[in-house]
């Protein structure tokens, strides 16, 4: 990759020369500066696509090897004091919701076996047999 970005800073360096000289040439009205004209747009197409290929390229691994942005002391800060209330509130709350799911457990264990106990009273093995 490094290989890329130092091809692209060369190729956009005589990207720039060329532009130079296209302008100086235009502005003195020299034959050269129509060949450099063209020479400048095809030089900015190629210096475009140079760059285009570092920049996604980069884009591309920070994504697959997952490179985090970390947060200034500050924002640490305030996150984690956003964050104390939320966790005193579920703290608070934590043994009521082991109660109430504890209670909707034993309920539900409670149906099962109840519809259980029916269906082997109705059944017509049971119905024969008596």
């Amino acid at each position: 990759m490094r290989a890329a970005a130092v091809r692209a800073l060369v190729i956009v360096a005589v990207t720039l020369v060329q532009l130079m000289i296209a302008v100086f040439c235009s502005l003195a009205e020299v034959w050269l500066a129509f060949p450099m004209v063209i020479s400048t747009v095809a030089s900015t197409v190629v210096a475009t696509w140079a760059v285009l290929d570092v920049w996604i390229t980069r884009q591309v691994w920070r994504q697959r090897h997952g490179v985090f942005s970390e947060p200034s002391s500050v924002a640490r800060e305030r996150a984690l004091a956003r964050a104390r209330p939320r966790q005193q509130a579920t703290q608070a709350q934590a043994p009521q919701a082991q109660a109430a799911h504890a209670q909707a457990r034993h309920t539900q264990t409670r149906q099962h076996q109840a519809r259980h106990t029916q269906r082997n009273h109705r059944s017509p093995r049971n119905q024969r047999a008596r």
